[in-house]
């Protein structure tokens, strides 16, 4: 097996010496940079295969032996060397090494060349899955595989990836049971919630209904909710009503304004889990910030803060599951409903239309929640609305009545808490719409989900400790029991 290697890495000092002479004849022709880098790179790729071709061949072909006690077990080798296919980030290689079952042609227990290499499961090397689901995170899978095809000269076929996307989120719970809490400096712990829409692929045939006609408006492919919530500390930002409101009118950010620390995102559908009953989504989102809460403070010491929009279905999970918290209706979600109720009386873009908000947003910062319900109703009353409009005034009042007890934006600004879930927001962003929302890109819950918590592993910032935590857990499964 030495002679193997060393023929591989003489390949290689052969391959490395014609891309110098390369180098050199890019010089006299004068060739532009770029022709020159892109030929360089194809050829760096064909060195490192030859290399890596050296380092499997030292390890040898995995011969211990026609009989072995492995594991306990009495295990026979194989007749023929068997063929194993790895695809590395430099392309492909063919394997023939000699494997250990029970009987010839049974289920193989071992083979001492994939253990020593430390092989995947699956074909695919750990750095280029690594390397092709980064690329999945961000475009679609078809796209990716171009990517992939254009860059390094591998293919990879969609249901491929699909899958790899799959199998890998498998690793992602594990992950976060393991991570250290973070170390906490300011008083404020911040809980944010919101929903946003996956458009979902269309059910069989035989599942559809056979007669009934799509009515106006309505999709073929319809969207299921998926919970984004977020977790950060931030410090205290006392500020006046009129502060706000010059921000506001502004449309900047304030100066001085504590930036979010220590932040998290997780994303849940409504599925089945392994005891086949159905979790909600909502449910399982609380749940992971019930127990970061715990980890972020198990003394009690600082003041917990929720803040979402009034969907009656999250103020219910946030009772049950973080009942410290103090319950803030987003301004955000407060603003549009202003909006609208704008609308129905000034043209959209108006002077009118901004002052009409503004003077009410003042009293909403200034606490007075019943002036502006009172004011919303005498409009209702006092004008003659179209009956589209008149819903949306009516909708606007039983929504503020109903959250009255979370618009004390006088007492929280006093405080100095935050009053607009902005990181919910940028989380739904960021990890939903951003890539599940991609034209033409209908999802499974399982699909969808498996996309959500890489994609929420990865903008937590923890990539990379996740690859290294589940190529871990792959290598115990796979050879910690021989290693012993």
């Amino acid at each position: 097996m030495i002679m193997t290697q060393e023929r591989e890495i003489l390949k290689a000092k052969k391959q490395f010496e014609q891309l110098c002479e390369l180098v050199r004849d890019a010089t006299r022709r004068e060739q532009r940079t770029d022709e020159v880098e892109s030929r360089l790179f194809v050829e760096l790729l064909a060195i490192g295969h030859s290399l890596l071709e050296s380092f499997v061949a030292a390890v040898g072909d995995g011969d211990r032996g026609r009989q072995v006690v492995h594991d306990g077990q009495p295990l026979r080798r194989s007749k023929k060397k068997h063929r194993r296919r790895y695809v590395s980030v430099f392309g492909e290689h063919r394997l023939r090494r000699y494997v250990y079952a029970r009987r010839e042609k049974q289920k193989i227990h071992w083979s001492p060349v994939d253990e020593q290499l430390g092989f995947p499961e699956s074909e695919y090397s750990y750095l280029l899955q690594n390397w092709v689901q980064r690329l999945c995170l961000q475009e679609s899978f078809d796209e990716s595989r171009r990517s992939l095809a254009e860059l390094l000269g591998i293919s990879i076929p969609v249901r491929t990836l699909e899958s790899m996307n799959q199998q890998m989120a498998q690793a992602v719970e594990g992950f976060r049971q393991q991570l250290p809490p973070p170390e906490e400096d300011e008083q404020l712990l911040v809980y944010a919630n919101d929903c946003k829409g996956v458009p979902m692929r269309r059910p069989p045939p035989e599942a559809r209904p056979r007669s009934r006609r799509r009515r106006k408006g309505e999709k073929a492919n319809k969207k299921q909710m998926a919970c984004v919530g977020s977790a950060y500390s931030i410090a205290r930002h006392v500020r006046s009503p009129d502060e706000v409101l010059d921000q506001w009118k502004r449309q900047a950010t304030a100066r001085g304004r504590p930036r979010p620390q220590n932040k998290r995102v997780w994303a849940e559908m409504t599925r089945a889990l392994q005891d086949d009953q159905t979790y909600n989504g909502k449910t399982l989102v609380f749940v992971q910030q019930a127990i970061d809460l715990h980890q972020r403070d198990p003394e009690r010491q600082k003041t917990v803060l929720c803040i979402m929009d009034g969907e009656r279905a999250l103020w219910k999970a946030q009772q049950e599951w973080l009942r410290r918290g103090v319950g803030i209706l987003d301004i955000y979600h407060v603003l549009e409903r202003l909006w609208d109720c704008a609308h129905c009386q000034h043209p959209e873009g108006s002077h009118e239309a901004e002052q009409f908000v503004a003077h009410r947003l003042r009293l909403l910062l200034e606490g007075k929640v019943g002036y502006v319900i009172g004011g919303l109703k005498r409009l209702q009353s006092q004008h003659r609305v179209g009956s589209s409009k008149a819903r949306t005034l009516r909708a606007t009042i039983q929504y503020y009545e109903n959250n009255r007890q979370h618009m004390k934006y006088n007492e929280y600004l006093a405080a100095g808490y935050p009053i607009g879930s902005g990181v919910a927001e940028g989380a739904c962003r960021h990890v939903v719409k951003d890539r599940l929302e991609q034209t033409g890109m209908p999802w499974t819950v399982p699909g969808a989900q498996a996309m959500l918590d890489l994609r929420s592993t990865y903008i937590n910032g923890d990539w990379h400790d996740f690859q290294e935590h589940r190529v871990q857990i792959e290598q115990n499964r796979l050879y910690e029991k021989n290693a012993a």
